[in-house]
């Protein structure tokens, strides 16, 4: 049996990822802190397939020591995607913003997301059928007031994603490395950068997507020979495209 895991998976983007590939007839490995949000996606996922495999991993991804348990927990099961979507914001001027807060949010975006993605590519790199899924963001491609901070973790996703994914490429790897990179989104996104309790995409934001929209891009992502599944800040449009970064290769710079 093959397993698709997914982190972030409670809520949003993660959780319509799950249905997505769940309604591929996929097995799925679903991981977020909230134990209840993950036992009601598992209940959704197995009244559409009672077939199905489902197996839920709580792990808080800003402690360094659960990453490494969580990794090992799944040696048992055989990975043919990893989606690394967990991740948040915070939204406010570098020099008013919470250290403690950028500090979690730097172990979560960047830490667990380079030590999740370096463990499965040591072991999964030379199988067949293989993919590694970064979920960066637009802002993993400019920059915007009140989310430096957040913007450099996702310029950090995607350089390190899109360098990973050349990489492995100039060695003949068959595994498939790939970022998607959302724009403003229908999720529990904005009120965690903002620490909402309740907010309003309709009434507040002139364009979004909603989790749906984008788990169905990602699943564009997954079925495409491309590098780079992102959203067009001003369009809004879905786009599939080669790395975005410069890159030497060692095959043309000889």
């Amino acid at each position: 049996m093959k397993y698709t895991v997914i982190t972030g998976s409670s809520s949003g983007i993660g959780y319509e990822t799950a249905l997505a590939f769940a309604s591929r007839n996929k097995n799925v490995i679903l991981v977020a802190r909230r134990e209840a949000q993950l036992e009601a996606l598992k209940n959704e996922i197995l009244n559409m397939n009672a077939d199905l495999d489902v197996v839920i991993k709580t792990a808080d991804l800003s402690e360094s020591e659960q990453v490494h348990d969580l990794y090992e927990s799944l040696k048992e099961y055989e990975i043919e995607t990893w989606i690394n979507n967990a991740g948040f914001g915070n939204s406010a001027p570098v020099a008013e913003q919470a250290v403690k807060k950028t500090e979690k949010m730097l172990r979560v975006n960047v830490e667990a997301l380079t030590t999740l993605s370096t463990l499965y590519a040591h072991d999964y790199s030379g199988e067949e059928g293989t993919q590694l899924i970064n979920v960066s963001s637009d802002l993993g491609y400019r920059i915007v007031p009140n989310a430096v901070s957040y913007a450099a973790t996702k310029f950090y996703v995607s350089a390190f994603t899109e360098g990973l994914a050349q990489e492995l490429r100039d060695l003949d790897s068959p595994m498939k490395v790939k970022i998607l990179a959302p724009a403003m989104t229908e999720t529990e996104f904005v009120k965690t950068a903002r620490e909402l309790d309740e907010f309003s995409y309709s009434d507040n934001v002139q364009k979004y997507h909603t989790a749906k929209e984008m788990a169905h891009f990602m699943l564009e992502l997954y079925d495409s020979e491309k590098t780079v599944g992102k959203v067009n800040s001003e369009s809004y449009e879905f786009e599939l495209m080669a790395p975005i970064f410069p890159y030497t290769s060692k095959r043309t710079a000889k």
